[in-house]
């Protein structure tokens, strides 16, 4: 019984040992891998600065490094004589396994700090070249910018020396515009001062004051003269002038009321602006009178040029290439003038300005004062290849009273009354309109083109006081799109609408015009002779014209009745065509007379007038040769 106890006890030792063996190896194994999860969960949730820096690591690292820290489950060895040892082998040889993966894993995770390291090292050394880099730019951008404040100070520095001289430049033109007579205006402004003075009530109780003043007075006036500017002036004029003024300072002591100076003064200004009026007013008739007249030089020639044609036999007296006159194909143009110099510079600027001057008549038609002096100067001056005619009004037959109204009324006692009676300068206001030219039937020629010549189809009108600049040829080809008259509109002024020209009071102008309608210029107009004969213009004129008979309607001239008859029948033409206003305005465009194809000088100012406007009459002086034997017979001069 103990035997088989014995037995069982040891067979139960032989089995539980190994168990227990087994179970002690298992636990140790348990802790291993215990400690060694527990390791990789505290490396898992370690970070150092930024956890961005791990990924670094490549993810199959990271895959390899899981699977090695899973460790592997030991062999079940049964127990024996050496399973002691064998046990300690087994054992140590897990160990050592344990160790090296964890070896492993601490060597990946000093890589990993040393990578880290090396990234911040990186970064770090790029951050400091960064900052290096900005410190430089920060730098140059200082030192553009002290550049640019230089430049800026510079420029500064340069724009005041600039205004500085700006400055002093005009402070010396100012002196050059106000010093050169300013002596002279001081000395005419003591006079009166001086004047002021001696008219005062407490001054003439000072007889030494008012005879002092009176001597000075005298010496101021015998010191100006005739001066006009400070050079003419003698050179005592500086003491006269420091004389007077101390004198004026005396009268200045003894008159201490300022409101008797005051209304003395303006008394003086209220006289002076009635003189200047009534000078103003003479001016004006001065100068219409002086339209009127003729140049002694003017009135010469064609006296001298009368007593050479009539030495001229019959065959020499007759112009070349007669046959042009009626063919239509040519450019015609029609010049009525009894002014012999102003009509020879008319055919010369438009024969120099022709592109083929063969191509061009002049058809001119004077009076039977100027006619044969007309004649002789063509003949002598001759146009070169074109060609002229040269006409007397009183071979046109077929005008006379009877047929034409204005002739009727020109040679009225009416008309002539208006023009010679007394004191015309009363009535400043119809001055314009007193000029004897409107008496000239030569006047009103323009009104019987297609009388004058039957045979053509388009003539261009030219004034005796026009300059031509250019090749007027194109004007034959402009389409007038069925209208008789061809010009240029002057609608740019408020003077040159129709309600300055006719009368809008009358019924007869107000119901049948428009007062804001846009008139036009005479002085180069292209006419359709073909349209005016079919439209009956003519009868048109003579209609209004009988209407007009007691000049209710328009005052005299030609351009009222020519805007009355041509109205809606007036094709515009482009303004450079025909510039006006070089014989009373001083102020035309220079661009505009350059730009021209014919200049007018239309006003009282003409060129070969003493009045003519200096810087204009150059564009009309051009065309005259100042050197042939009648002009200088005659005296007449540049």
């Amino acid at each position: 019984m103990k035997t088989r106890n014995l037995v069982l006890l040891m067979l139960c030792v032989t089995v539980i040992a190994p168990i227990v063996l087994y179970t002690d190896r298992f636990s140790a194994s348990f802790k291993a891998s215990s400690s060694s999860n527990q390791f990789l969960e505290d490396l898992s949730a370690f970070t150092v600065g930024d956890a961005s820096h791990l990924n670094l690591l490549p993810q199959a690292h990271l895959c390899s490094w899981e699977s090695s820290t899973a460790l592997k489950e030991p062999t079940g060895i049964v127990y024996s004589e050496s399973g002691e040892h064998k046990s300690a082998r087994v054992l140590s040889t897990t160990n050592d396994v344990d160790r090296s993966q964890a070896d492993n894993i601490i060597k990946q995770v000093t890589d990993l700090n040393q990578s880290k390291n090396d990234v911040e090292r990186s970064a770090g050394d790029a951050e400091d070249k960064i900052k290096a880099s900005e410190q430089q730019i920060s730098d140059n951008d200082s030192q553009n910018t002290e550049a640019q404040q230089k430049q800026d100070s510079s420029q500064n520095l340069g724009n005041i020396d600039k205004k500085k001289s700006v400055k002093i430049n005009n402070e010396k033109q100012i002196e050059q515009t106000v010093v050169p007579d300013a002596r002279l205006r001081q000395l005419k402004d003591q006079l009166i001062r001086a004047k002021i003075y001696l008219s005062l009530p407490t001054t003439r109780n000072n007889p030494n004051f008012i005879r002092e003043l009176r001597l000075r007075i005298k010496e101021v006036q015998r010191t100006l003269g005739v001066a006009t500017k400070d050079s003419d002036l003698p050179k005592a004029a500086y003491e006269k002038l420091k004389a007077m003024e101390q004198s004026l300072a005396k009268g200045k002591q003894i008159q201490d009321d300022c409101a008797a100076i005051v209304k003395k003064l303006r008394a003086m200004l209220h006289s002076t602006e009635e003189q200047l009026r009534v000078h103003k007013k003479q001016a004006l008739f001065l100068t219409q009178l002086l339209a009127k007249t003729l140049p002694k030089g003017l009135h010469c020639l064609p006296l001298r040029l009368t007593t050479e044609y009539y030495t001229l036999n019959s065959s020499q007296q007759q112009f070349q290439n007669q046959e042009k006159l009626e063919d239509p194909r040519l450019f015609h143009y029609a010049l009525f003038s009894d002014n012999v110099l102003a009509a020879a510079v008319v055919v010369n600027s438009t024969i120099a300005s022709a592109k083929h001057p063969g191509n061009h008549v002049f058809h001119v038609v004077t009076d039977r004062l100027n006619y044969a002096a007309m004649r002789m100067w063509f003949l002598v001056n001759p146009p070169g290849r074109a060609t002229i005619q040269v006409q007397n009004i009183e071979e046109f037959t077929w005008l006379n009273a009877s047929y034409s109204p204005v002739l009727k009324q020109l040679a009225s006692q009416t008309m002539i009354d208006y023009y010679f009676r007394a004191h015309r300068a009363n009535s400043d206001a119809n001055l314009k309109f007193r000029n004897p030219k409107y008496l000239s039937i030569l006047n009103h020629l323009r009104f019987y083109l297609p009388e004058i010549f039957p045979k053509l189809n388009k003539v261009l009108f030219l004034d005796d006081d026009v300059v031509v600049k250019k090749d007027l040829s194109a004007l034959w080809s402009i389409d007038l799109k069925g209208n008789v008259n061809g010009a240029v509109e002057t609608c740019g002024e408020t003077f040159h609408r129709f309600d300055r020209y006719l009368n809008f009071s009358n019924p007869l102008i107000s119901k049948n015009f428009d007062p804001r309608a846009c008139g036009w210029a005479y002085g180069m107009n292209i006419f359709d002779l073909y349209e005016w004969r079919r439209q009956n213009i003519t009868e048109v004129y003579h209609t209004w014209q009988k209407l007009n008979h007691d000049r209710q309607l328009w005052k005299l001239g030609t351009l009222p009745p020519g805007l009355i008859t041509f109205w809606k029948r007036t094709h515009p033409l482009d303004r450079n065509w025909h510039v006006l206003g070089l014989g009373y305005n001083p102020n035309v465009n220079k661009r505009d007379i350059e730009r021209a194809a014919v200049v007018h000088y239309n006003g009282n100012m003409k060129p070969w007038l003493e009045i003519g406007i200096p810087k204009y009459r150059i564009y009309w002086a051009k065309y005259i040769d100042y050197d042939h034997h009648y002009l200088r017979e005659c005296n007449i001069n540049p």
